[in-house]
């Protein structure tokens, strides 16, 4: 399926709202039906059509369409963010006293979501080295039955051998969700190679404009079935109307907003590695970064995020070197048109700061939208400033 059928065509039956070329936003709780018998089989099954919005809703229907075709998925749910898609996915995956293996050093919010909520219940947590294959068997209970993925994560990128994983994990009937998060659908495919439910957050290069929240979780037709009609209506946790709208279009510049920064962060990629106060960086496409040909054989780009390791005496000099930016901005996420900076450091005190931890020196960067040049004057400036 092209592309841009489906970034501009899919699921859109324009003959059904006034040739509108805009989808419209079906702002409505619930919908009216006209026999009983009609009303009955929408309790029956609600998957089927259109009853209440905290269900099934037109406008969101089509950007579920849109999501599963650029995941090569049968199915799609979007939840109102990323944590809600994972929650739903990993409760509908597990019960009492099950086994989960998961990368170490997971995203913070699921983190607690297997070490605070979960365990609650009887259910364990295992965290391994998920670059290396062999430790998914080694780390294997009989119980096992749920295993969580990041590839890459959000800092060092670390990635794990996919298809070696879901191979695994079929072989043992474990099931596996991955957060494609970094790469999104245009980089990255997890379906096709295996994993039985892909999450990535909406929020970040599908939105596209820092200005709403979304989670997308697709998989086959029976499995995102099961989630509806159990965690999605039961929480309440799917997205609005509106914010679904919003991500339908971001979808229509996604294309050309990833090639753009994928430009982009290569320019800022050269100046960083060539620059005397960086120690080392980390990119996944970068030869000189540890999985490359992993992240070459497995993914199709990769963009936005740079992470690097400043020759820093002090936490205040990466204190100084932040806030001396005058055009890149502090914050947490990415994906949106605006660049960004986060330090490591930030949840230390300066007494706690430590010159021979890696970590301590350790920022992330987000390239945005803007002008490469523009952004290498910034660094540059704030560089000399506190360097």
């Amino acid at each position: 399926m092209d592309l841009s059928y489906i970034i501009n065509e899919l699921g859109e039956e324009r003959g059904n709202y006034f040739n509108a070329v805009a989808p419209p936003i079906m702002q409505t709780s619930n919908f009216r039906v006209e026999k009983v018998d009609e009303l009955k089989k929408l309790f029956e099954d609600e998957y089927g059509g259109y009853l209440y919005s905290r269900g099934q809703n037109p406008t969101v229907e089509i950007l579920r369409k849109k999501l599963a075709a650029l995941d090569q998925a049968e199915d799609c749910l979007v939840f109102n963010s990323g944590m809600a898609a994972i929650f739903a996915a990993v409760l509908a995956s597990t019960r009492s006293g099950d086994h989960i293996i998961s990368v170490e050093n997971p995203y913070g919010w699921v983190k607690r979501i297997f070490d605070n909520t979960l365990s609650r219940f009887g259910v364990e947590t295992t965290y391994i080295d998920g670059t290396v294959l062999e430790n998914f068997e080694k780390a294997r209970r009989p119980n096992t039955r749920f295993i969580y993925l990041e590839s890459p994560n959000s800092w060092t990128y670390a990635l794990q051998d996919i298809a070696g994983v879901a191979g695994f994990s079929k072989k043992h009937g474990i099931t596996t969700l991955m957060d494609n998060t970094y790469c999104g659908p245009l980089y990255q495919q997890p379906i096709p190679l295996g994993i039985d439910l892909c999450m990535q957050t909406a929020t970040k290069y599908i939105g596209g404009h820092s200005d709403t929240l979304g989670g997308i979780l697709t998989g086959s037709k029976d499995r995102i079935k099961k989630i509806f009609s159990n965690e999605y209506l039961a929480v309440g946790s799917g997205i609005q109307p509106f914010n679904a709208w919003l991500l339908i279009r971001g979808l229509r510049t996604l294309e050309s907003r990833m090639s753009r920064i994928t430009a982009s962060t290569w320019r800022v990629l050269d100046y960083l590695r060539e620059n005397k106060r960086v120690e080392r960086l980390l990119f996944p496409l970068d030869p000189g970064f540890p999985q490359y040909e992993l992240a070459r054989n497995q993914m199709k780009n990769a963009c936005g995020l740079i992470s690097f390791y400043v020759k820093a005496e002090s936490r205040q000099q990466i204190v100084s070197f932040c806030e001396g930016l005058k055009h890149i901005m502090m914050a947490v996420s990415w994906g949106g048109h605006e660049s960004l900076i986060l330090p490591r450091c930030a949840v230390l005190e300066n007494q706690q700061f430590e010159r021979g931890n890696p970590d301590h020196r350790m920022l992330r960067l987000y390239v945005g939208l803007e002008d490469p040049d523009y952004l290498i004057r910034d660094l540059e400036q704030s560089f000399g400033r506190s360097f």
